[in-house]
């Protein structure tokens, strides 16, 4: 009776690595936080390399410039296909970047 009264004291009051209890669940706590980072981050960046591949920066517009911008990006893209010659390429390059200037 004595080694069966031990036996059950000693499995009902083991004590684990990390102590009795509730020791394991120590654990968990920074592992869920750093998976809660993990899946924010992992979101937030799917989510602006996307904007940026869009051509919005981060989820901002690119601001007042960008129409001008992309037009002389249009007109360089026609001017390097040989749609335009140098001398139109240069007079309507010129007439973009004054209308830029009266705007801003």
């Amino acid at each position: 009776m004595l080694s069966t009264l031990a036996a059950t004291t000693a499995a009902t009051h083991w004590v684990g690595p990390w102590g009795g209890g509730f020791g394991w669940f120590f654990l968990l706590i920074p592992l869920f936080w750093i998976a809660v980072f993990v899946l924010i981050f992992t979101f937030a960046g799917r989510r602006w390399r996307r904007a940026a591949a869009a051509g919005g920066g981060y989820g901002y517009g690119r601001g007042p410039s960008s129409p001008s911008r992309s037009a002389e990006a249009t007109l360089a893209e026609r001017f390097a296909k040989g749609d335009i010659d140098e001398v139109e390429y240069r007079a309507r390059l010129e007439v973009l970047r004054a209308n830029r200037e009266n705007q801003g």
